[in-house]
């Protein structure tokens, strides 16, 4: 196994389809904290704790379909009140998926329709 110091590839951001950048970057900022990087017409850039999220702009976006096709999705902690967390997310914007498969997440939808889990089980080292 080689030291991540000698890869030159790197992971730099999530980017995320959608129709307009803005608004998801107020959603994933409110919900998540963080700072916004930039911000244009096609694209904007939100560092969050743990990556850079880069909404840009699709013309003609169409959002993914729950359950569907094989998508990549975001899985966030909610700390200890999973059905508070769900409640806020709410409040920004994000819509309650159905179905729901397992009582331990609460799959979301983002307000560009991307699927995203809140959970309450996160890894020790986190």
């Amino acid at each position: 196994m080689t030291d991540s110091t000698d890869n030159a590839v790197r992971f730099v951001a999530v980017s995320l389809d959608c129709a307009d950048p803005q608004e998801l970057a107020r959603f994933y900022l409110e919900l998540l904290g963080g700072t916004q990087l930039w911000s244009s017409e096609s694209s904007a850039g939100v560092r969050v704790p743990g990556v850079v999220l880069v909404p840009q702009r699709v013309a003609g976006y169409q959002p993914p379909v729950w359950p569907g096709s094989s998508i990549v999705h975001l899985d966030l902690s909610a700390g200890p009140d999973l059905d508070e967390t769900v409640t806020r997310a709410v409040a920004l914007g994000a819509r309650v998926a159905e179905p729901q498969s397992d009582p331990r997440w609460r799959v979301m939808l983002d307000p560009a329709g991307h699927p995203f889990c809140f959970t309450t089980l996160v890894p020790p080292d986190l």
